[in-house]
């Protein structure tokens, strides 16, 4: 009896930690991976967005003095681009008008763009990219509630800046007050201008598409687009050089918090999980992203350690891996103990 339940005791372990990898990385993945579960996330970050342009609102003369302060460490670190870039499109429609459109758009175009990409075409790295993506933007938005800061087109026109979006309302669909479309400029924070997440999240574009583009387009498109989107938003006087700086280091904080969040969010899974498998009492086997819900007393084959369950069985009754040694009435056993799997020693007594 040692000899065979030794090798059977340590089978067992080994064969439930190989199905629990299996289930992790199958079947955990996939549940991970669904729309209807991507779609709240983004409602949440649009929800938390509009709660900073609440509170934002009635600071007005904290965010001029906020945007006037940045003015004036980037006069005196000699790096002020904003005003011959504003100038320049305010002086060549050829150049302002496609700007504008460029900051109205691709903006919310571009970044859904590549989220579907990943989701569809890169699903093993969808997670990591979305949990940066969305890391990076709640830090952006704490610092909009905590910070809100003037942009350059809606400082005294003393200062020399031109709203080429209210110039050039008439050939797209904004209005003068945002680039919002119109009549919901109400709707947007235009003091969100520190830090830019238009920089950032076209800075992390351009990481996903050189990381998972495959083409020379793509190499280029990623170091293009959020180089040209920081000279946008910076020509038509919507942000600061600073704004874009920011930007990317909220991108770069984003980044380095994204292992810790997805761990957080592992276990919240699994806790979560487990309470509501004991609030519904069904029994479960527990896997991070999946609960496989089992009916008690229903086995796998070999897969359980017990075999009667704690019932007396009689000698003449089969067991589990017991060979069908018998021929006839008198036939002698034909399968030595090893074979016959547990119980074979008291068939044979």
């Amino acid at each position: 009896m040692p000899q065979t339940d030794a090798p059977r005791a340590e089978a067992v372990p080994r064969a439930r930690l190989r199905r629990w990898t299996e289930l992790r990385t199958s079947g955990g993945s996939q549940a991970r991976l669904r729309w209807w579960t991507e779609l709240p996330l983004i409602l949440m970050v649009y929800a938390c967005y509009s709660a900073g342009r609440l509170l934002a609102r009635g600071n007005e003369a904290g965010a001029v003095d906020h945007g006037l302060e940045i003015l004036r460490i980037e006069k005196a670190l000699r790096l002020n681009a904003e005003h011959p870039l504003n100038r320049l499109f305010t002086r060549e429609a050829w150049l302002g008008i496609p700007a504008d459109f460029w900051y109205a758009s691709l903006h919310y175009l571009v970044t859904p763009a590549i989220l579907i990409w990943l989701f569809r075409s890169r699903a093993v790295r969808y997670r990591a990219a979305r949990t940066w993506l969305m890391t990076s933007t709640f830090i952006g938005l704490i610092g909009f509630t905590l910070l809100p800061t003037c942009p350059p087109r809606l400082l005294d026109a003393s200062h020399g800046f031109v709203d080429t979006m209210a110039q050039y309302s008439d050939y797209g669909w904004w209005a003068g007050d945002a680039s919002a479309p119109r009549g919901l400029g109400g709707m947007t924070n235009q003091y969100a201008a520190m830090p830019s997440l238009h920089v950032g999240w076209a800075l992390w574009c351009g990481v996903m598409l050189w990381k998972y583009g495959r083409t020379p387009v793509a190499k280029a498109a990623a170091v293009a687009y959020p180089l040209i989107t920081t000279i946008v938003v910076m020509g038509t006087a919507n942000h600061y050089f600073l704004d874009a700086v920011a930007g990317a280091a909220v991108m770069g904080a984003g980044l380095l918090l994204t292992p810790f969040m997805l761990r957080v969010a592992d276990r919240a899974r699994t806790t979560l999980g487990a309470r509501f498998a004991q609030v519904v009492g069904v029994p479960f086997t527990k896997v991070p992203g999946a609960l496989i819900a089992r009916a008690s007393g229903t086995s796998r084959g070999a897969g359980s350690s017990i075999v009667s369950a704690g019932c007396q069985t009689s000698a003449g009754e089969r067991f589990p891996r017991q060979r069908e040694s018998r021929t006839g009435p008198g036939a002698e056993p034909g399968a030595a103990p090893t074979d016959a799997g547990d119980g074979a020693a008291a068939v044979a007594r």
